[in-house]
């Protein structure tokens, strides 16, 4: 079992990467890796990543940096779990730059609709806490909940009117 992850051991991470790549790559923190970067959690057990464009070159980087930084790395972000919010790129919060990698937070809408639908317990405090500090609105959120219900077919484990009532319970 590896350690938890700190603010810290994010930033080790981006200079690791920023170091490997070719060109020009978003990395998408999500989940706790976006808690403890802002500062609403001490640590999280791995660091949830999403890249744009894909460059094979990091990616074979990431299982010796796992090693060598001892943190535990999953390649996710919300659109593996539900379908993906209309203009989430642009409000994707940038967060640092190391080399050639811009490292954002994947956007908190996003983030929000897929913690209210795992509807864990730390899930559903993240999503009162990015309410809270004003991250996150809840009536846009209901907004893009709306705009992504007709996709939710796609998703066969979602289950849209549980979602639906999962969403009015998180924002009461």
């Amino acid at each position: 079992m590896r350690p938890l992850v700190d603010e810290a051991s994010i930033h080790a991470l981006a200079r690791a990467l920023g170091r490997v790549v070719r060109g020009p790559v978003r990395m998408y923190l999500t989940g706790g890796s976006t808690a403890v970067v802002e500062g609403w959690r001490e640590s999280t057990a791995d660091v949830d990543l999403r890249f744009e464009p894909e460059d094979d070159r990091l990616l074979r980087e990431l299982p010796a940096l796992k090693e060598s930084l001892g943190v535990s790395i999953e390649l996710a972000s919300p659109p593996d779990f539900i379908p993906e919010l209309p203009g989430w790129r642009e409000r994707s919060p940038f967060v640092l730059r190391e080399g050639g990698v811009d490292v954002h937070h994947f956007d908190l809408y996003s983030q929000a609709l897929s913690k209210i639908e795992r509807g864990f317990d730390q899930d559903l405090d993240d999503v009162r806490t990015m309410i809270v500090h004003g991250l996150v609105k809840p009536e846009r959120l209901r907004e893009y909940y709306d705009a992504i219900e007709p996709e939710l077919f796609r998703y066969p484990a979602i289950d849209p009117v549980l979602f639906r009532r999962k969403v009015q319970q998180a924002l009461g």
